[in-house]
Parts: C-alpha cells; sequence; structure tokens
C-alpha cells in the first residue's frame, strides 16, 4: 500500500495520468511448471481411477499466484520492462521520450508515466497477451476511491467504511471526536472475557484495512488489535469507540498533492517510553512524507523491552531508517533521484548524540545492531537527524493518546482533508 500511495504521489506531482486495467480470470492465465492433478469436477463423465492433469493454474491452487505472477512478468520483459529490485509488483521502462510504470496486484494494475505513446503500445500489447478489461483514469482501486483535482488526489474508502459500520450496527447516534479515550491503558486481564469472540476480531481486521487510507486511527487500531486472541469487555467498548469516531469522519481522506515543486523526502520518528503496563513494551511510530504528502506511517509495539528512554527512541529511529532507505531507492525506480540526506526528526537528544558518537558505550551495547545501522546511513548522507521539539513532532500522534485540541493539531499537519470540504 505504500508503493501504490508513493506512485500516486509521484504521478499527482509530474502531472501523469493513472490509467487502470483489469485482467479477466488471471490465475488462468499462468503456466504451470510442475504436474498437479486434481479429482474430476462433479458433472463431468469419467471412467473410474481417471484424474485431471492440469494443464493451466486454477483458482484455489497453490501455485496459481505464482504462476500467474511469472507468465506476468514474462511477458513486460519481452517488452523492455525491468522489475524492481526494491518491490516485486512494480515494473518500469525507460524510454527516449521518458518513463513508464506499472504496478500490479494480482489482476488489478495501474500504469503511469511520462511517455503516452509508449503506454499506448503497452497496453496493446497486454491487451493481445491477456483478456483484459480498460478501466480507463484510475477511479477505485483495491477498495480505495481514488478523486482526482487540479490540487492532486483524495484518497478515500467511504464506502468500506458504510460496510464496516453496518456489520457493526451501532444501536447509539453518538459520535467521538477521537478514536480512543485520553490517558488509557489496557491489559490482557481487563473487564470480563467476550463470549464470542468473531465479531470482534473481523471488525478489528476490517479497521487495519481502513488505516490504509486513515492514519488518524493507526494507533487506535494498533491498540485493539493486541487483544483479538482473547478479547474483553472493556477492549470491545474500546473498539466501539473508534467505530463511533470513523462514523463521525466518515468522508476523512488522505490528500496527495500535486503542488510540491521538490520531490523530497522527511520523516519522523517516535516512541512512547515502557508505555505498556502488561509487559512494559515501548510503542514506536513514525511518518514519512514526500513533498507535502503522507506516503508512510506505522504505530507498532517494540518486540524487545527498553532499558531507558534514549533506548526506546533509538529503535523507532532504525526502523524509521529502514523505511526510508527503502523509499529512495523505490523512488529511484520511479525515476526520481535524491541527492541530499533526508531529514529524520527526533525530539530525543539523547538519541541523536548516540547517532553521531562512534565510541560504543554501556548505554548502546543492547542496541548495537541499531547503532551501526543508523550511523552508517547518517555518515553515508542517506540520512540526517534534526532535532525537534516534542510539540511539533508529527509521529506523536502513533505512539500515544492526545487530547480533542492536541489530535486535531496533529491531524492537521498529516496532509488529511474531510472530503465534503474538499
Amino acid at each position: 500500500m505504500t508503493s501504490i500511495r508513493l506512485l500516486i504521489s509521484v504521478a499527482a506531482t509530474h502531472q501523469w495520468p493513472l490509467l487502470q486495467l483489469d485482467v479477466k480470470n488471471a490465475f488462468l492465465n499462468g503456466h504451470l511448471s510442475e504436474e498437479v492433478y486434481m479429482r474430476p469436477p462433479p458433472g463431468l463423465p469419467h471412467a473410474t481411477g481417471l484424474v485431471c492433469c492440469l494443464r493451466r493454474a486454477l483458482y484455489g491452487l497453490k501455485q496459481s499466484p505464482r504462476a500467474w505472477y511469472a507468465r506476468f512478468h514474462d511477458v513486460v520483459l519481452q517488452i523492455g520492462f525491468q522489475p524492481s529490485t526494491h518491490e516485486s509488483a512494480l515494473f518500469f521502462r525507460r524510454t527516449s521520450r521518458g518513463l513508464v510504470l506499472i504496478l500490479l496486484y494480482v489482476d488489478d494494475m495501474v500504469i503511469t508515466g511520462s511517455d503516452s505513446t509508449a503506454i499506448d503500445e503497452v497496453k496493446h500489447h497486454l491487451f493481445h497477451e491477456f483478456e483484459m478489461k480498460d478501466l480507463g483514469l484510475l477511479q477505485y482501486f483495491l477498495g480505495i476511491e481514488v478523486a482526482s483535482s487540479p490540487k492532486g488526489y483524495l484518497l478515500t474508502q467511504t464506502k468500506y467504511v458504510t460496510d464496516i459500520l453496518h456489520r457493526a450496527q451501532l444501536t447509539d447516534d453518538k459520535n467521538i471526536d477521537t478514536p480512543i479515550e485520553l490517558h488509557v491503558k489496557f491489559s490482557d486481564s481487563d473487564g470480563v472475557p467476550l463470549a464470542d469472540p468473531t465479531e470482534y476480531r473481523e471488525l478489528v481486521g476490517s479497521l487495519v484495512y481502513l488505516t490504509v487510507t486513515r492514519p488518524d486511527i493507526a494507533y487506535a487500531v494498533h491498540i485493539v488489535s493486541q487483544f483479538v486472541c482473547a478479547p474483553q469487555s472493556t477492549h470491545w467498548a474500546a473498539l466501539l469507540r473508534i467505530l463511533r469516531y470513523v462514523r463521525g469522519t466518515m468522508f476523512q481522506c488522505l490528500f496527495l498533492s500535486s503542488s510540491s515543486s521538490d520531490l523530497i523526502l522527511r520523516a519522523y520518528a517516535d516512541a512512547d517510553w515502557a508505555g505498556d503496563i502488561s509487559d512494559r513494551k515501548s510503542t514506536y511510530g513514525f511518518c514519512v512524507f514526500l513533498g507535502d504528502s503522507l506516503i508512510s506511517w506505522k504505530s507498532k509495539k517494540q518486540s524487545v523491552i527498553a532499558r531507558f528512554t534514549a533506548e526506546a527512541e533509538y529503535r523507532a529511529m532504525a526502523h524509521a531508517t529502514s523505511e526510508v532507505v527503502w523509499l529512495r531507492w523505490l523512488l529511484s525506480d520511479m525515476g526520481v533521484t535524491i541527492s541530499s540526506p533526508t531529514p529524520l526528526f527526533c525530539d530525543n537528544k539523547s538519541a541523536i548524540q548516540i547517532a553521531h558518537n562512534s565510541v560504543f558505550h554501556e548505554c548502546t551495547k543492547h542496541i548495537e545492531i541499531d547503532c551501526h545501522f543508523v550511523r552508517h546511513h547518517l555518515q553515508s548522507g542517506t540520512i540526517a537527524l534534526p532535532f525537534i521539539s516534542s510539540s511539533l513532532q508529527l509521529a506523536d500522534f502513533f505512539t500515544e493518546t492526545h487530547t480533542s485540541a492536541r489530535f486535531r493539531f496533529l491531524l492537521g499537519k498529516l496532509s488529511m482533508l474531510s472530503g465534503l470540504a474538499s
């Protein structure tokens, strides 16, 4: 999903068209490289003891996705495309007139680029090889509604939200201005176990996919998703609060701007030290912007316990650095070269000093690999580590709860708009 947002952001800035194609019965185009047999389907007359030998991949067969991808890979390579080594779903072709990009997700693909003639040639070749539908300009992709405007693209999941709320069957009309209560802490033993956790798990899973265009619920969904194994009544109440917030902000959308003159990355990383009262693990969060557009974010609990604040912050910095390095590689495949260091804003001076200090000491022996990783990219000019005050730390949005005023302030910095207002 980050690759999709990145591709749309690059296309918006360059004023490239975004075209969508759909392959009919995509898996049936895959060629099997091994012998696979199946029972004859019901209703097919056959002699006793005979089985079917498959010549093509079928839906439901484990080999089908790989066989279809291999076939598509071979077809686009024939016309000069190269697969990205950093994103297996991305293919690019450089021509004398510009660049063509294809992003494939199963049977849906998005084509964009600066060479309109080459794009038409690619479409003609694909229609010759596969049975396809030309869906025109990108409007609906993987449940994401894409609306274009002179200022950029709006990504929203309004229809998906409607389906979630219909499934939840909320009985009240109460809306909430923040998705999670201020200073709330949850544990595995809170409340009473749910008699049937199925609905809880289904709704949490649905909300996880909603975070594709809704970073404003990323932290809250991260919290409730930790209890899907054995949810309690308090966790159910927290889930309902998220749903009420989503209902009141149904038309909230992610805005990818086309007005950015320079495609420059900037990142923010933060951590809430020992914030989980059950295991005292820290929650880290980061967000990455391309120009004015938010393209990547994460809210996740760290896998190990940090002994002090700087350690938790440094681990968050390492995760953000990894994301920045990957995005710079991916942008290079999309024809965008970034030569200057990417600023990674951190509000912890101790963590910044550790990155600049080449001498390891007692405070860093638990995070030695992270130290080497961040310091390497700092010295090689991939990242820079400017200090930012906690009040302006945008990654704080993904690590802890906030008051309504603070929540609205941070939300306003994340390139999100109300769909009705836009």
